[in-house]
């Protein structure tokens, strides 16, 4: 596969400026989410379901046992990121949030922290936290599950949030030196390919440093899985997705780095589409799509 020369990746990107691999370790602060708890609302995104990403046994060991335990799994690198992945990893207290963060950071070989979160809940006091190790030297990204720049959407899936949110935030966030990395999803109900294009382009208007994208997956548990199971959602196919994800890169400036073109979940937690099964189908894909009509920018 050639995609690294078709696509800016985060994983080149980063051998490029360190001299080597660098691998992120996943983490579980064993945080919780305005969107479940009731501050926001109950049940959460209509996409959601815990066990798809939060893993219970990671939650009972400290931060240093589970980059422990990851570093060995891996076993691939010298050098990590610790990446705060689960649920809303700012939404706590500031001195929780210090404590857990400096743990990470003390811990050998790591070269910075990535902290996935929300747009509405990364306060002024977290984003001078975070600039804070940035000053110290290390590598630090905020993820901000975005999904979707089209404010209709993010209500339908329940999201709490509006697109403005999440400029008010990343432009806080920038303005400090932090670099944001936003969550994308490609399928969402009512969003075809015009509305992922514009999700995008308001994006990229907006400034980010990093791109997820992500197939919308059906999983158990989610509102959007008995909308399915009762015929009234469609499953993204994957040629869709290859079409819509593959102009959307085509159509990104080549200084935004990509962290992830495709995502996959397992059986039973996964429902639809069965081609998520495996991460490599949506990169293999696009890898051929790209080789065949150009990579990153090449619509621009």
């Amino acid at each position: 596969m050639q995609l690294q020369q078709l696509v800016n990746m985060f994983g080149a990107d980063l051998q490029r400026r360190y001299g080597e691999k660098i691998h992120k370790l996943t983490l579980h602060g064993g945080f919780n989410c305005p969107n479940r708890d009731g501050t926001l609302g109950r049940g959460g995104c209509t996409f959601c379901n815990v066990a798809s990403f939060a893993d219970e046994q990671m939650q009972r060991q400290s931060i240093a046992e589970q980059l422990a335990a990851q570093a060995r799994k891996v076993n691939r690198a010298n050098r990590y990121l610790a990446y705060f992945q689960a649920y809303t990893s700012t939404y706590a207290e500031v001195c929780t949030l210090k404590n857990m963060y400096e743990e990470a950071l003390q811990q050998a070989d790591m070269v910075g922290i990535c902290v996935g979160t929300r747009p509405d809940c990364v306060p002024d006091s977290v984003l001078d936290l975070l600039s804070e190790y940035r000053d110290k030297g290390y590598e630090v990204w905020l993820e901000l599950g975005l999904q979707s720049a089209q404010d209709k959407t993010l209500k339908r899936i329940n999201r709490g949030h509006d697109f403005a949110c999440y400029q008010k935030t990343t432009r806080a966030a920038r303005d400090r030196g932090l670099k944001v990395c936003s969550h994308l999803i490609v399928g969402l109900p009512g969003e075809a390919k015009d509305e992922c294009m514009q999700t995008l382009e308001r994006v990229v208007e907006t400034g980010v440093d990093g791109i997820k994208l992500h197939p919308l997956h059906i999983v158990t548990g989610s509102t959007m899985a008995k909308a399915w199971q009762a015929g009234r959602l469609r499953e993204l196919p994957l040629e869709e997705y290859v079409n819509i994800a593959g102009e959307m890169i085509r159509h990104t400036p080549m200084d935004i780095v990509y962290h992830r073109i495709s995502a996959s979940a397992r059986r039973p937690t996964l429902l639809a589409p069965l081609w998520c099964e495996n991460r490599w189908t949506g990169m293999v894909e696009l890898n051929r799509y790209m080789l065949e009509l150009g990579g990153q920018g090449s619509a621009l």
